[in-house]
């Protein structure tokens, strides 16, 4: 499997880890008054992500801190190190994340958890063109951005006619007139397990070079490896041209977290948080969750959402009356309940999947079966999972912010949710009332309106 692009493509490497121990350490206790030593860049890996850590856990910076010195006093390594909210005294950005390979007793460590597959990505290959995965033929995404006309012919999906239903369920022919921008303007952070960098669909509608990530290998070349059809090879791709059918207007963010298994560390998507709001990303998809909660990803999400980024994640797929972390956060008291979408899956008549997880935390459904996309290697094929509806909302929320609206607030996601269109009627959801969001299924002209969406022409 090809790794590296063209050398073009390619943007710096990451801070050495030498970096940690260029000063050396004193025993003795430092001075009140010193300052804690900035890292070049706050919120930069300054450890190879690579490494693999058992568990990690949070440092509160103080004065006279160094990255080396709390390196040996946690027996750690620094994954990040911000300093951007030190002077206001904010707690969440005054603060070192520490992986750790071994159990600590360092007084210094909060929030300490298991770090290493603690999440994965949701999400099976179960549709392929003709009984095989088909070369792509539908040109460039990019190209379709030239106007809504061209994708829409004859009330056909021009470029992939296998998803013509799923986008009229959700109602994207007159949403892509209601948004004739078409997401033009607007980065959308995909954190998963990469993508095919080169496919012909995808390569023209990424962002910079320099703004990509593999936080699983340790290096600036999120391309997606594995085999088609083992493990979550192609779940990024995949979900990646989800997006960029939806808004093909706006600009793809790769960011790598999960390895060809489809697992990751809680410290990877964390950084990936992190990395996506400091290189300028508006929403950032997560099709990944975690049985478990994670203070440490809470805590990214909750500094990004701070900051007007948009957040949606799947809501798992084990059929459960519960749904995954971080999805599970989109409500209750977490303080992110209006700036977060969890997303759950129904079929082609607005009834549940039967893979989706449901619950009272869930804000939203979309289509999440055979969803036609890009796949590796340049081809297409068909996914179905939470996954895959994720990113329709992300696209929807793309479409939005690339017009000019009455009311451009943080809140989109919770409006996303209020105007979805009702799947309760339907007796075959009669055990999930109240579980599939407080209205459901995806509507994105009425998101699209209510929103304000203004000509901005």
């Amino acid at each position: 499997m090809l790794r590296t692009p063209p050398q073009s493509l390619l943007s710096t490497a990451l801070l050495s880890a030498a970096l940690l121990t260029a000063c050396s350490h004193s025993t003795s206790m430092p001075a009140p008054a010193a300052p804690i030593q900035a890292a070049p860049t706050a919120d930069v890996p300054l450890a190879a992500a690579a490494a693999r850590f058992g568990s990690v856990g949070n440092v509160r910076l103080r004065d006279g801190d160094t990255a080396s010195g709390v390196a040996q006093e946690t027996g750690g390594q620094i994954l990040t190190w911000d300093t951007s909210g030190c002077a206001a005294g904010d707690a969440d950005t005054c603060a070192a994340l520490v992986g750790l390979t071994q159990p600590s007793s360092s007084p210094r460590l909060e929030q300490v958890e298991s770090n290493r597959d603690a999440l994965s990505g949701g999400g099976a290959l179960t549709a392929m063109m003709g009984g095989a995965i088909s070369i792509w033929a539908g040109g460039a995404i990019s190209i379709w951005a030239g106007g809504a006309i061209s994708i829409w012919a004859g009330g056909q999906y021009q470029p992939i006619p296998q998803n013509t239903a799923l986008w009229k369920q959700i109602g994207l022919p007159w949403a892509q007139k209601l948004a004739p921008h078409l997401g033009r303007g607007v980065t959308v952070a995909v954190i998963d397990s990469g993508i095919d960098l080169l496919h012909p669909a995808l390569r023209d509608a990424l962002s910079d070079p320099a703004t990509w990530q593999d936080f699983y290998a340790g290096d600036t070349v999120p391309q997606e490896e594995g085999t088609l059809g083992t493990g979550a090879y192609g779940h990024g791709t995949n979900v990646a041209g989800i997006v960029l059918q939806i808004a093909p207007g706006a600009r793809i963010m790769p960011l790598r977290v999960l390895g060809p298994d489809g697992s990751g560390d809680v410290a990877m998507v964390a950084q990936a948080i992190d990395w996506a709001v400091a290189h300028g990303a508006q929403v950032i998809n997560l099709s990944l969750g975690s049985t478990e909660a994670s203070s440490i990803i809470e805590k990214a999400l909750k500094k990004a959402t701070a900051k007007g980024v948009l957040v949606v994640a799947s809501a798992g797929n084990a059929n459960e009356n519960r749904i995954t972390y971080p999805a599970a956060l989109a409500r209750g008291d977490s303080g992110l309940s209006r700036a977060i979408l969890s997303v759950g899956s129904v079929n082609g008549s607005d009834v549940k999947s039967s893979f989706s997880n449901y619950g009272d935390a869930l804000e939203l459904v979309a289509p999440g079966e055979a969803v036609y996309a890009p796949a590796p290697d340049g081809r297409m094929a068909g996914w179905s999972g939470t996954s895959m509806a994720a990113p329709m909302a992300s696209g929807g929320l793309a479409l939005a912010l690339g017009e000019r609206l009455s009311d451009k607030t943080a809140t989109l996601p919770d409006l996303m949710a209020t105007t979805a269109a009702y799947v309760y009627a339907n007796s075959a959801n009669s055990a999930y009332v109240g579980k599939l969001g407080p209205r459901g299924r995806l509507n994105l002209p009425a998101f699209l309106m209510t929103a304000g969406v203004e000509d901005a022409d």
